[in-house]
């Protein structure tokens, strides 16, 4: 079975702060996002200062703007909580020239994760690129607060590596915190329950299964949904590191089926807490299961069902 891992690097750590209301032009901070994977091995650039742990343990990423000699210029900074924007963005290159060649990975140049700072809001999104390398997709957010841009892509080129680079963005209006949703190994969304079995480790490869099921029986007709029977993303609480976690195996290799589990390998940079966003395809549809886990710590408890991501998956 080819199993696949891509944790993306980042060095920067960013933190956002914000008061009790956000008004027009005010904005820090990000909210949440998915990114598709590569069926290849770990990335091993150097860790950043502070995120090194043990020997092979991949550090954080998601939390910088630039790397690797690019750049995300984001042109549209701020948008207004509750109404449909167009979101626009470039990648440039040390030149400061915009990318115009990528290759394409899981049927896409490029996929944009955006995600809200307390981790309750997430959007996967595949937006179009004109002629100029100017990339635009609708995004509609519902909730006033921080939130961050990921753009996970490998500029076109021998040798090229995958990159994931980050901004925030701001979504104004009346703002109200949010706390960390609880832990629970059990997620229900449109119908749907799926159920989480093992925890992310700090340092050590750890296996994730998620189990699909529909009225209480086993889904096993699962769609491929870029590549795959199933894509999971990990943002780590606070700083919002971002892991793309790969699916073990893949439709038409011989070996994986089409549910009801979905695999995967994954290793946290550090302990603490995590925020989980998987996405399925059944019956022609897209859904986003969501879950809070604590890596070094006990695996959460099957027990109360958390729900889904905030307000719709936004494809």
């Amino acid at each position: 079975m080819n199993t696949g891992l891509r944790i993306t690097t980042f060095a920067a750590a960013l933190a956002a702060t914000f008061g009790a209301a956000y008004g027009v032009g005010q904005g820090v901070g990000p909210v949440v996002a998915d990114s598709p994977p590569k069926h290849e091995g770990e990335h091993t650039r150097p860790a950043p200062e502070g995120e090194k742990g043990g020997h092979g343990t991949p550090p954080a990423g998601g939390l910088q703007i630039s790397e690797g000699g690019y750049t995300l210029d984001l042109r549209t900074p701020r948008v207004t909580a509750g109404e449909q924007a167009d979101l626009r963005f470039t990648v440039r290159d040390a030149d400061g020239r915009a990318v115009t060649a990528y290759q394409r990975e899981h049927d896409k140049e490029l996929h944009l994760i955006v995600a809200s700072r307390d981790l309750v809001t997430y959007r996967h999104l595949h937006p179009t690129r004109a002629a100029d390398g100017t990339w635009s997709t609708p995004v509609d957010l519902p909730r006033a607060g921080g939130y961050r841009v990921f753009a996970d892509f490998t500029p076109a080129g021998k040798g090229a590596e995958n990159l994931t680079l980050g901004a925030d963005l701001a979504a104004s209006g009346p703002y109200r915190a949010r706390q960390l949703p609880p832990e629970s190994g059990t997620a229900r969304v449109d119908g749907y329950e799926v159920r989480l079995t093992g925890a992310p480790r700090p340092g050590k490869a750890s296996e994730l299964k998620l189990t699909v099921s529909r009225d209480g029986k086993p889904v096993t007709d699962l769609q491929p949904y870029l590549g795959a029977y199933g894509h999971l993303v990990a943002l780590r609480s606070g700083d919002l590191a971002y892991l793309h976690v790969h699916p073990n195996g893949e439709p038409g290799d011989g070996t994986t089926s089409p549910g009801p589990d979905i695999s995967f390998t994954a290793t946290a940079p550090s302990s603490g807490a995590y925020r989980l966003f998987l996405d399925f395809k059944h019956d022609g549809k897209v859904h986003t299961a969501a879950f809070t886990v604590r890596a070094g710590g006990a695996a959460p408890e099957s027990g109360t069902p958390e729900g889904h991501a905030d307000d719709g998956h936004g494809h």
